[in-house]
């Protein structure tokens, strides 16, 4: 078997979220399960200063080139990324999901998901392969299965009605635990949407990846 990890970055307030990157990475190598990181080659949004969280204005970098670093190397570009290779696709979480994989962090409930990641996350869903989305990825949920689509961001209410007014149905979850729709094979949970430290956001995500495998051998 082998999984594809789509990322957005590096770092939580303008990429993905190093930690859930990690872990979740952590968990299929523990499960002896092969992955392919991938991410797509386009600009970040914009740039934030990690220490102070304040916007960096005049700097520019790319998804794919930043999603590197926590790969370490090993990574390829979205668009050269066949959903045919794969068995299942998890999207861990951070800022940059929600400013450079689609535009939530900005335009709410109104958002796009980029093409690139649509078509990719699309296909993988429509050949009934599971799917699993960490922290802010499952606000993407309803847009990319459709109407009445369960997930979970966790408890933060303000999102929660975004998920709504898309057409999701969000599952209130506790950060150690996990929300599966099993007629969308989707499987979700709130890492650092909820998390005060890293064992908490490590509990979810390995019960996400341990039920995407699972999932992923009953296809």
């Amino acid at each position: 078997m082998k999984f594809a990890v789509m990322l957005a970055g590096s770092g939580v307030f303008d990429g993905s979220e190093i930690y859930e990157t990690t872990l979740t990475l952590l968990n299929l190598d523990r499960a002896d399960i092969a992955y392919q990181c991938m991410a797509p080659d386009i600009p970040q949004a914009h740039v934030i200063n990690h220490m102070t969280g304040e916007e960096m204005p005049g700097e520019s970098r790319n998804v794919l080139i930043e999603a590197a670093r926590v790969a370490r190397g090993e990574i390829i570009d979205l668009a050269q990324a066949d959903p045919a290779d794969y068995d299942a696709l998890i999207v861990p979480g951070g800022f940059g999901v929600a400013k450079n994989l689609c535009d939530f962090a900005f335009k709410g409930d109104a958002m796009q998901i980029h093409p690139a990641v649509r078509q990719f996350i699309q296909a993988v869903h429509q050949a009934g392969k599971p799917v699993g989305l960490i922290c802010i990825a499952p606000t993407m949920a309803a847009q990319l299965f459709g109407e009445g689509t369960a997930c979970t961001i966790g408890s933060n209410e303000e999102v929660a009605a975004a998920i709504g007014k898309m057409g999701g149905k969000h599952i209130s979850c506790p950060v150690t635990d996990v929300v599966v729709d099993e007629a969308k094979k989707l499987i979700t949970t709130p890492a650092y949407m909820e998390a005060g430290r890293i064992r908490e956001a490590a509990d979810g995500i390995e019960k996400l990846v341990a039920r995407l495998i699972d999932m992923a051998k009953a296809a």
